[in-house]
């Protein structure tokens, strides 16, 4: 998971890793860490096979909290309001991982046993659950068990995993233990908290457009793409559907709908074809406003090169990107990255493309703007409002301009009923 997007998931957070007998259970290890690194106050309590893989200390060490794992043993720093242990630590987390979550355990969430610590806690808790199984492929295939997880699942548990893969019997099947981001996006999924995207859909374009000479050779700029990746992950993780259509080849955020493209052409026909579902769109590409009026098949040698490149304007696509029938509260939101008289240009652009919000940017500094992980920009609303952000990484100034959104477009739904 994305280093900021983890540390705005759980940052604070109350998180309980139930961990359970199965060999998977070093992986934890590695969660447990990743979730304390990302600020969240995490405590973990084991089953009596679990530390027959995995020793309590690992876990004591990694989550800087003792690790309860006798339901009937000593106490001491574990319950974290004094009483029965199990009591007092299900009413902590605000929300439960249980992992690798065995067949028998699976078998004990949904027949309501309670004969260790794992298993009382979560069933004295009112916590979210979130339950990553393990276990063998016939294991996992058994219709006891399926059963056993549908039942789970309609009671309101997160089921995440397993997947395919080579399991401990060296034998190639369903079983593993799901890959640590697809845990923690459930985890995050099920914490209580902001998800107030939650029912929109977000199209966003990222990334500068290539515009072929011939083959080999391109006119593009110097946008990285990752302004708009950062604000289709932050979308994202606030509960919406995200439509990203790219030219940048960084990594594909987790759970965001990806289009690949290079042109300006196709840039603007991935935009067209998603555009009637989406109730944002944010223009975070850097679009070419010319490509070569002549593209050759092949490519050019070195003496066949022109020595003046004859360009033609390409369709400004933000301009493209208008409110159809039945669209009237789609939020338009732009960017303005300029090199001086900044904030009057954004305001120029703003109005005469009818934006909802805009986003401006000096990118005459190169430590900000394109290609660097930060930036510092002023956004502008059509009303009037304005917000400066100071340098930020850009995760975070994702957030702020989906802010700037959500504000435009819940003023919009007050106004129309």
């Amino acid at each position: 998971m994305n280093a900021h997007l983890a540390r705005r998931a759980f940052s604070g957070r109350r998180i309980l890793v139930g961990v359970c007998g199965g060999i998977a259970a070093y992986k934890l290890a590695a969660l447990v860490s990743e979730l304390t690194a990302a600020g969240a106050e995490v405590r973990v309590a084991m089953t009596p096979e679990a530390t027959r893989f995995v020793g309590p200390l690992t876990f004591e060490a990694l989550s800087g909290n003792p690790v309860a794992c006798d339901l009937l043993g000593p106490q001491t720093g574990v319950s974290p309001r004094g009483g029965e242990m199990h009591i007092a630590l299900s009413d902590w987390p605000e929300a439960i991982l249980i992992a690798p979550a065995t067949a028998n355990f699976i078998a004990k969430l949904r027949a309501g046993l309670a004969d260790e610590v794992v298993s009382a806690t979560v069933l004295a808790s009112a916590a979210p659950l979130v339950v990553a199984p393990a276990m063998h492929a016939r294991m996992w295939q058994q219709d006891a068990t399926r059963e056993n997880v549908d039942v789970l699942r309609e009671r309101g548990v997160s089921v995440v995993g397993p997947v395919e893969g080579r399991l401990a019997s060296g034998e190639v099947g369903p079983g593993r233990l799901a890959p640590e981001d697809e845990i923690l996006r459930a985890l995050r999924e099920a914490l209580p908290g902001r998800r107030d995207l939650a029912g929109l859909t977000v199209l966003v374009s990222a990334g500068g457009t290539r515009e072929s000479i011939d083959p080999v050779r391109f006119v593009s700029n110097r946008s990285s793409g990752r302004m708009g990746h950062a604000v289709a992950a932050a979308a994202e993780a606030r509960g919406a559907r995200v439509v990203l259509v790219t030219t940048s080849s960084l990594p594909e955020p987790a759970g965001v709908e990806v289009r690949h493209v290079e042109s300006a052409a196709e840039m603007a026909e991935a935009l067209q074809a998603e555009l009637p579902s989406a109730d944002v769109v944010v223009m975070a590409a850097a679009v070419a406003d010319h490509r070569p009026a002549r593209v050759s098949d092949v490519k050019l040698r070195k003496g066949e090169l022109p020595a003046a490149l004859e360009l033609t304007e390409n369709p400004d696509l933000l301009e493209g990107l208008r409110r159809g029938p039945g669209q009237r509260r789609l939020v338009r939101v732009g960017f303005a990255a300029e090199t001086h008289d900044v904030i009057q240009h954004a305001l120029e652009k703003l109005l005469a493309k009818d934006l909802d919000v805009i986003v401006a940017n000096d990118v005459s500094d190169p430590s900000i703007g394109m290609g660097s992980p930060d930036n510092a920009v002023t956004i502008l609303q059509r009303g009037g409002e304005r917000t400066e952000v100071a340098r930020a990484p850009k995760e975070d100034i994702a957030d702020a301009v989906l802010d700037a959104a959500l504000a435009v477009g819940r003023e919009r739904q007050a106004d129309a009923g």
